[in-house]
């Protein structure tokens, strides 16, 4: 039996390859997901019935749990899916262009540019500006260190190497930035401030939800029209250009679509550290190694990590909502330590 499931259509100009494997795995990911959004609709300070829900999702409920779903849990589920598929998406793309399993959104300083848009936006405006620019103000800060990073990381076109090391330096100063102004404001800015870094799912809105959705939609589907550029270049460069493969322009292209979405899941979501880190390598584990197919595993895999990093986060201290960046930091630093290691003699 064949590894692969071939869809063309009959004129043979638009054909894709599936890989069984992969699709086994990406059934099993998506069952998995629709029960942990059922568990996590369930579980809180107040237990619903799973088939409570479902009646309630098919518009046979009775109103009572309105609230509870509509309002607290269904967009703080739905905000914290998107979130993780959108890091975990970035992670790989980085990953793809830089050719270093260490790359992250959050090591080349993507991450601390959205954060530092955020605590200027927070520190400077906060209470004379609606808080709803700062999405806005993230965005654009995760857009101007990535453009600075980028220029000055050109010398006759980027290089790899080259662009994880000087992303590396700024993200060490975007992190000295952000400590020096949350010192420098007051008390109320400071504790803003703090939990927004942390990364939090707490109060989502459906504004936030439905604000997301079109980052979403538009470039993860962008990324996987890019598969082909991105299995070739990690050939490597010298490879690439051989094949015709416009190097520097598809690498900006990359860039530009894993900054969108990570900017965008920072600015609605905080710091949620490390999912852009961790979810590639886990897809790789478990499906072909195709870029094609490692998109849409990782988009479920880091959807899952944020999701059930929240769940854990908001059920386990209870009364207390602790922010999910707490557990994705706690997985993440010792996986980041361990890739180091693996990684020592390279």
């Amino acid at each position: 039996m064949t590894k692969f499931i071939s869809i063309r259509n009959k004129s043979g100009s638009l054909s894709y390859r599936l890989n069984r494997k992969t699709s086994l795995t990406f059934l099993i990911l998506f069952l998995f997901s629709i029960l942990l959004f059922l568990v996590c609709l369930s579980v809180g300070s107040s237990f619903i019935h799973p088939f409570a829900v479902i009646n309630h999702l098919l518009g046979n409920g009775t109103g009572e749990y309105d609230f509870v779903i509509n309002t607290l849990r269904l967009p703080r589920v739905l905000l914290g899916f998107m979130i993780g598929a959108a890091l975990g998406v970035s992670g790989l793309i980085l990953q793809g262009i830089i050719r270093n399993p260490l790359a992250s959104p959050d090591i080349i300083g993507i991450t601390g540019g959205a954060s530092v848009g955020a605590i200027i936006f927070i520190v400077s405006f906060m209470g004379t500006v609606s808080v709803q620019w700062l999405p806005l103000a993230a965005l654009l800060g995760a857009g101007i260190v990535a453009t600075f990073t980028y220029v000055m990381s050109w010398k006759d076109g980027v290089t790899p190497i080259r662009l994880v090391l000087i992303g590396i330096g700024v993200a060490a100063a975007m992190k000295a930035l952000t400590t020096m102004m949350i010192v420098l404001s007051d008390t109320y800015s400071t504790s803003t401030a703090y939990l927004w870094l942390t990364g939090s799912l707490y109060a989502a809105k459906w504004q936030d939800v439905y604000s997301m959705l079109p980052w979403i939609i538009l470039f993860i589907p962008l990324a996987l029209l890019f598969s082909r550029i991105v299995n070739v270049k990690q050939l490597g460069d010298d490879v690439a250009t051989a094949l015709g493969v416009r190097v520097q322009l598809y690498r900006m292209i990359l860039l530009f679509i894993s900054v969108a979405l990570a900017g965008s899941a920072v600015a609605y979501a905080g710091g949620i550290g490390f999912v852009g880190l961790i979810a590639p390598h886990i897809s790789r584990m478990i499906a072909d190694r195709s870029f094609s197919s490692l998109v849409p595993i990782t988009s479920l895999v880091g959807g899952i990590i944020v999701v059930l990093s929240d769940l854990v986060a908001r059920t386990a201290f209870l009364p207390l909502d602790i922010p999910a960046g707490v557990f994705t930091s706690g997985i993440g630093a010792p996986f980041f330590i361990y890739l180091l290691y693996r990684n020592r003699n390279m």
